[in-house]
This record gives structure tokens, C-alpha cells and sequence, in this order.
């Protein structure tokens, strides 16, 4: 893949409105919006309401800012709403906590703990095609948002996928990353304080998840032990006090690793199987790998060697639609970036959706083409940050790829799912990008019976 990157550029986007600025583009056309700056600069003034804020369109600037989380820290608009739900956990934590934080998180992550969640996942698999029949038509998202649940319940949660508290946080979280995400995007501050149907909604649903995540919580003082997350952050010291987490503080962490960990996920495999059932061509070229590897079973984290083309199938998805599109940083200090002097705390945001869909970074940006993801491409630093970059790069990352790719392999070594003739994909844009209802058809394929 040839690129070239070009030199730093800073300007102004057109098109502010009186107090609302930029935020009706980013709230009506976001996707279209946010492709448009990169005409204007590698660093672009818009407006958030009546606040400034700059948008981070060239790859260096966003590795950058990325790597240097001491200037560029956490915060900003998206951040500061979203830690009225999420408080100080992980992905909202400033540098100094964040630290700390990720040393207790991590050995939750590692290569043998993911190993053995895979053991969930591959079970979960199973589960949700075992109703499958052919010829049957569903809802392909619905499915996989119910198989992810399941999978990060049980494997991050370490709870009972059937219990009510998990039935409760599956119901709230949808509304509550909504409520975020309109707030964000739609800077309206004291109209969100009125008691509108809306707002109901998404108090009801943040109190109600923080009843969900509080009654797991409690379920596992009172039966400690194991080595899953809950019992990390339960066995969690301050550093400076020798204190231990509060449970406010481990219900935020819980919160946000169970929002990050189901929806995106879902979302991501959706738009996977779509994108196959469009490219023939490819579909056969997944069928073909998953047939030599796996011969109808369900795939283990010791078949991903095997499954190369597959995990480019998903890379590809990533830099398509990728799930967490946007995210904002606040400077610490006064500083430098492409080019312009920024002072502290200078409001920016970056997406990674406008990076994927660079052509000078992308050629043909909307083509699907999982060989762009063969060894030896060339793929300029911070142009594909599906997961952000640097110490806060997102800690499931390797959870989510093992995860999407099992999925995606096991499905398709024993199915085949078809849309409806005619069907057009939507990307709906809220707090993650995703396809909708997206109503599919299975049909078993040869190598696996009859499914």
C-alpha cells in the first residue's frame, strides 16, 4: 500500500452556526462532516457549541497526541460528560491515575487470560447457532449483541449471563451510551436537566445499571476469590494509602469495560458478515481458510495462525466502520501540534474514522480490501488507531481481535448468512458506528452438515 503524508496544514472548518457552532454537522452528518476537514488542515477549528475545540485530521499529529498523554491528556467534551456515568475509571482517568489503574486491569488481559475466556467465547459460539436453522431469518445484530453480552458477562463480569442484574445492564447500557452521546454532540446543557420523556429515560437507565453493576459487586464480597477482573479490583490497594477500591470505584470500572466490550464487539462482527455477504469473492476466500483449518468445528485461540485471511477480514472491518469513531483530549500545557501553537487546555478531537478514510493514507477508501492488511504494507503511523495509540491504547484490544475473529471463523465454517434481496446497509452513527437491525438468512454450508 503506497501513501504518502502530507505536510502539516492547520485551518478553519466553514459552516459554524450561532452557539451551536460545528455541533448540528456533528450531530446530523457526522461521517460526512468529520471527511470534509481534512481539505482544511491536519489540525481544524470548529466549534462545540460556544466553545472552540480542534480537530486532529493528519496522522502524525494523532500519533503525537496519542503517545504523549502527559500533554494530551483526557478530557474535553466527550470525557467530561461521559464521567458523570463512568467517573474516574480506566479509559476517563487523567495520566496519573491512569498508571496505576492499568497496572491493576491489566493481568486481566493477558495472553493466558484471554486463552482462557476464549473457552467462554467458543461456548457462547455454539449457543447462539445452535438455534440456528437453515432458511431461518433474524435480526444478525441482535444475535451477536446477545452473544457478546454473554461472553464479556461471563468472562470480564464473571457473572452468570442469566441472571437479572446482567438482563438489567444489557436493557440500560444502549440507552445510557445514547443519552452520552446526544449530549455530547448536542451541547444544549440546562434543557438535558428538564423532565422530558428523553431524560427520563436515561436517568431511569443510569440508575438502573448502577443498581446492576452494585448487585454483582456484592455478590462477590460476599463470595471472594478467583482471578477474573471483579476479584482484581476487589483485591485492588491504593498505592499512597494502602486503601481499598470503593465500590463506586469498581462499579465505574466494571460499567465501562462491560459498555466497551459487547456493543463495539457486536457491531464490528456485524458489519464482518455484511461486508463477506457483498464480496463473494472474499466470503469464499474466508470459507476456503476456514474449511482447511477448523473442517466445520468451532475455532480456539490455537487456530489463529491458520486464520490469516480472516483476522484481515476483521483489520478491514476496523478501518471501515471503525466502533469508538470519535474521542476528545485536552492539553495540559501549552504546546505545539501540526505546526500551531495551542494553548492549555486547548479542547481536541480526533477520529479515527476520518484517518481510515484518508485516501492519500487509504487509497479508495470505501473499497474492502482485507489484502491492504498483508504482511509488509505500508500503513503510516497513527493513520489506522481502531483501538487509539499509545499507553492508552484501549487494554481489550487483543481481547476484542481474538474474540471477533473466533466469532467470525466459527460462524462461517459452518454457515453462510445471506441479507434480504435488495437490502441496504445503514450505518448508524451514536456512541459507536453500527449497522442497525440488520435481518439476515442462514444458510448451512456443505462442510458442516446441515449447521
Amino acid at each position: 500500500m503506497t501513501t504518502t503524508t502530507p505536510l502539516p496544514r492547520t485551518g478553519a472548518a466553514p459552516g459554524a452556526w450561532p452557539l451551536l457552532g460545528h455541533a448540528w454537522q456533528l450531530h446530523s452528518r457526522p461521517l460526512e462532516f468529520l471527511s470534509s476537514l481534512p481539505a482544511h488542515g491536519d489540525l481544524v477549528r470548529i466549534g462545540m457549541g460556544p466553545y472552540p475545540a480542534y480537530v486532529v485530521c493528519g496522522p502524525e499529529a494523532a500519533h503525537r497526541m496519542l503517545t504523549d498523554s502527559r500533554t494530551f491528556d483526557k478530557g474535553g467534551p466527550f470525557f467530561d460528560k461521559a464521567r458523570v456515568l463512568f467517573g474516574s475509571s480506566l479509559p476517563m482517568a487523567g495520566w496519573r491515575e491512569h498508571r496505576w489503574q492499568r497496572r491493576q486491569m491489566q493481568p486481566a488481559f493477558q495472553p493466558e487470560r484471554i486463552d482462557a475466556y476464549a473457552g467462554v467465547m467458543g461456548e457462547e459460539i455454539d449457543r447462539m447457532t445452535a438455534g440456528w436453522r437453515p432458511g431461518m431469518r433474524f435480526d444478525l445484530t441482535a444475535s451477536l449483541t446477545t452473544l457478546t453480552l454473554r461472553i464479556v458477562t461471563r468472562s470480564v463480569l464473571a457473572a452468570e449471563a442469566e441472571d437479572e442484574a446482567v438482563a438489567d445492564v444489557q436493557h440500560s447500557l444502549h440507552t445510557v451510551i445514547d443519552g452520552i452521546y446526544q449530549r455530547v454532540m448536542l451541547p444544549l446543557g440546562p434543557l438535558y436537566r428538564l423532565p422530558t420523556p428523553g431524560n427520563r429515560r436515561y436517568r431511569s437507565a443510569c440508575t438502573r445499571l448502577h443498581r446492576a453493576i452494585d448487585g454483582i459487586i456484592a455478590e462477590r464480597r460476599a463470595s471472594p476469590g478467583g482471578d477474573d477482573l471483579v476479584a482484581m479490583l476487589l483485591e485492588a490497594r491504593d498505592e499512597d494509602t494502602g486503601e481499598p477500591l470503593s465500590d463506586k470505584d469498581i462499579r465505574d470500572q466494571l460499567v465501562v469495560m462491560s459498555g466497551a466490550g459487547f456493543e463495539t464487539t457486536a457491531n464490528s462482527l456485524a458489519f464482518a458478515f455484511w461486508l463477506l455477504s457483498q464480496h463473494p469473492e472474499a466470503e469464499k476466500r474466508v470459507h476456503d481458510e476456514v474449511d482447511r483449518t477448523l473442517a466445520g468445528r468451532t475455532a480456539t485461540p490455537a487456530d489463529l495462525d491458520g486464520l490469516d485471511y480472516t483476522r484481515r477480514v476483521v483489520h478491514e472491518v476496523l478501518r471501515m466502520y471503525p466502533p469508538g469513531w470519535f474521542f476528545t483530549r485536552v492539553t495540559t500545557t501549552e504546546t505545539t501540534l501540526a505546526g500551531h501553537r495551542l494553548p492549555a487546555g486547548t479542547a481536541l478531537l480526533y477520529s479515527a474514522y476520518l484517518l481510515h478514510h484518508r485516501p492519500d493514507l487509504f487509497p479508495d477508501p470505501e473499497r474492502f480490501d482485507p489484502d491492504r492488511w498483508l504482511e509488509g504494507s505500508d500503513c503510516p503511523r497513527g493513520a489506522h488507531v481502531p483501538f487509539g495509540g499509545g499507553n492508552r491504547k484501549c487494554i481489550g484490544d487483543q481481547y476484542a481481535l481474538v474474540e471477533m475473529t473466533m466469532a467470525l471463523a466459527s460462524v462461517c465454517a459452518r454457515w453462510s448468512v445471506q441479507p434480504d434481496p435488495g437490502a441496504t446497509l445503514r450505518v448508524q452513527v451514536r456512541g459507536t458506528l453500527g449497522p442497525g437491525r440488520l435481518f439476515m438468512t442462514c444458510r448451512p454450508r456443505g462442510t458442516a452438515g446441515d449447521g
